[in-house]
């Protein structure tokens, strides 16, 4: 499974640059870049109010963003008319299960998939649908949830009953009230993308260090905070106990 150090003082071009965003924008940043400045057809699943899809836009791509919440969706076109790129981004009421329906096979050449396999009925489904829409060459963006964070949390703060369930269980769940369907480790998660026809190139754990430390840790010296994530998100075993993973992942022509 192939991985890309970034390097501490990675920003994304612009955009503010926090723990939980900074390893994600590092990565597309260098896709972006490798595709010498092309105008890109971009397809984010579940991106919501546009934390993404609106910036992307600004860069000069165009952008529809599927997701089931038609609040967030409204939110998403008020943010991109501030932002003066509405007519570089479509909001598409509908969910991940739904994905095949709602997108033209091999019109996207970069889809982001973040905090979505998760959730959904279906992830493997979802993740067919994902390659379909892809170009030949084009690239995925998946974020998903790591269950050994999840199992350290619970630990570090005394419910040693739902670390163990968490440990345990096929998917990764804390029992029948988890908000999560499941969760993931680098190659469970880097298993499904395969089994899609997806090539994963780069996987980087997102907020190892952010969740651990005391907030006013964080507070006090952001950007030191910031280059330690950055420096870890390559590395096991610092990017196998981040709350999340992500891979960049690519269908193969």
């Amino acid at each position: 499974m192939g991985r890309t150090n970034i390097q501490p003082g990675a920003r994304d071009g612009g955009h503010p640059a926090t723990p939980r965003t900074a390893v994600v924008w590092a990565v597309l940043r260098q896709e972006l870049d490798r595709q010498f400045g092309r105008s890109l057809a971009v397809l984010d699943v579940g991106g919501g109010t546009g934390g993404f899809a609106v910036p992307l836009a600004e860069a000069g791509h165009r952008v529809t963003v599927v997701d089931a919440n038609p609040d967030a969706l409204a939110a998403l076109n008020r943010r991109a008319a501030e932002a003066k790129v509405a007519d570089r981004v479509r909001a598409e009421q509908g969910d991940g299960d739904a994905l095949a329906g709602l997108v033209e096979p091999g019109s996207v050449d970069l889809v982001l998939c973040h905090s979505v396999l998760e959730v959904v009925d279906d992830p493997s489904r979802v993740l067919g649908a994902i390659a379909t829409a892809l170009r030949p060459g084009g690239a995925a963006s998946v974020l998903v949830a790591s269950r050994a964070a999840a199992v350290l949390s619970r630990a570090t703060n005394g419910h040693l009953d739902l670390a163990t369930a968490l440990l345990t269980d096929p998917d990764g769940r804390a029992g029948p009230r988890d908000t999560l369907r499941r969760r993931y480790d680098a190659e469970s998660a880097a298993a499904q993308l395969r089994s899609a026809g997806l090539r994963v190139e780069q996987t980087h754990g997102v907020r190892v260090f952010a969740d651990l430390i005391p907030a006013a840790v964080g507070e006090g010296d952001p950007g030191a905070l910031l280059d330690l994530e950055l420096a870890a998100a390559a590395h096991p075993p610092y990017r196998d106990i981040a709350a999340q993973l992500h891979l960049f992942a690519r269908r193969t022509p």
